[in-house]
C-alpha cells in the first residue's frame, strides 16, 4: 500500500500564535502544490519537562487544543502528537528526520521556523535540516520571525500578557481567542440561586492560568454552536475560603443543561480583577453589570 505523502510543519506550537501561523499557512500551501496532506508535528510535553532542576514551562494550550486550533485556523488536516520521553530526547537529529519524519510519516516537504532546534542536545537546526533535505530529495522551507508592533511574536511574550490580564493584547498576538476546553462539572449551584446559572470548568495541570478576574468570553458547544458569556477565573473569594482555581461561566441568552458536555471557552477581553464582595446581593449586581459589559463587547466585536 502506497504511503500517504505529507508536508509537515515542525514545532511545539504552544498557543498556535501568529508566528506559528506563518509556518502552518505555508505548510497548507505546499501541501496543495504537492498533492499531499498538510500536517504538523508537536510533542505532548514541553521539552523543558525532562531537564533536571528546570521549572516546567506553564503551557498556553493542551495538545488537543493545539490540534484544534491548527485545524480550525490553518487547515492542517493531521496533527502528529509524539510522546516526549528520554528516547525522543536523545534521538540524533538526522535519525529523527530520516526515520521518524520521512520513513514513518511520509514527509515530502518540511516547514520550520528560523530558530527551530531539534534532536539530541538540540544539534539539529534549520541550516542542517535544509542540507539534509536536499540529500533526501525533499523540500524544506525556513520561515522568518513574525513581528507585531515591533515585538517578536512568541509563546513566552503571550504567556506574560495572559498572566498580567492583558487578554486583548494576547489575542492580537495569538491571532485568535485564548482557549480552554474541558468537560462541565457540577459546582455548588450558587449561581442558579442568584439568578445566573453557570458552568464550571478547570484548567488542566500544567496549563497557564490567566490573571484572576472576569472576562468577556464565548462558549462553544459540542455541536459547534456558541454563546457569549462572562467568565470568572479565580478562587471565588465571596463564597469560598479555599484556593482552588475554577473557571465559572455565566452564558448569556442561553437556557439548558450542559453538565457532562465538553465545552470550549474562548477568552477575548479582561473586564475586571477578581475581588471579594460584602454580600451576595452585591456580587449578584456586579455579575449582572459584567454580563452587560460582555454583551456590549460582543455587540461591538461581532
Amino acid at each position: 500500500m502506497e504511503q500517504t505523502k505529507r508536508v509537515i510543519a515542525l514545532g511545539f506550537f504552544d498557543g498556535v500564535h501568529l508566528g506559528h501561523g506563518a509556518l502552518l499557512r505555508l505548510c497548507a500551501q505546499r501541501a496543495g502544490e504537492l498533492d499531499a496532506v498538510p500536517a504538523a508535528f508537536t510533542f505532548d510535553l514541553h521539552p523543558s519537562t525532562l531537564i533536571p532542576g528546570k521549572e516546567p514551562v506553564p503551557l498556553l494550550t493542551t495538545p488537543a487544543d493545539r490540534a484544534g486550533l491548527m485545524e480550525r485556523c490553518y487547515g492542517i488536516e493531521e496533527v502528529i502528537v509524539a510522546h516526549y520521553d528520554q528516547k525522543m530526547m536523545t534521538t540524533p537529529w538526522r535519525d529523527f528526520v530520516t526515520g521518524y519524519l520521512v520513513r514513518d510519516h511520509g514527509a515530502v516537504h518540511l516547514v520550520v521556523g528560523h530558530d527551530f532546534h531539534f534532536g539530541y542536545k538540540g544539534e539539529g537546526d534549520p541550516q542542517k535540516l535544509q542540507a539534509l533535505c536536499r540529500e533526501l530529495g525533499i523540500g524544506c522551507d525556513v520561515v522568518s520571525r513574525v513581528e507585531l508592533e515591533g515585538i517578536t511574536v512568541s509563546s513566552t511574550h503571550i504567556r506574560a500578557l495572559i498572566s498580567q490580564g492583558e487578554m486583548a493584547r494576547a489575542v492580537a498576538f495569538l491571532g485568535h481567542p485564548y482557549v480552554l476546553t474541558d468537560r462541565v462539572t457540577h459546582g455548588k449551584k450558587l449561581g442558579s440561586k442568584l439568578g445566573f446559572p453557570t458552568v464550571n470548568l478547570h484548567f488542566p495541570a500544567g496549563i497557564l492560568v490567566p490573571a484572576h478576574g472576569v472576562y468577556a468570553t464565548r462558549v462553544v458547544f459540542e455541536n459547534g454552536a456558541s454563546c457569549p458569556a462572562v467568565t470568572n477565573v479565580g478562587v471565588r473569594p465571596t463564597v469560598d475560603d479555599g484556593d482552588s482555581v475554577t473557571v465559572e461561566s455565566f452564558l448569556l441568552h442561553f437556557d439548558g443543561d450542559l453538565y457532562g458536555q465538553t465545552l470550549r471557552t474562548e477568552f477575548y477581553s479582561f473586564i475586571r480583577p477578581e475581588r471579594k464582595f460584602s454580600s451576595l446581593a452585591e456580587l449578584q449586581a456586579e455579575v449582572m453589570r459584567n454580563a452587560q459589559q460582555a454583551d456590549d463587547f460582543f455587540t461591538s466585536h461581532p
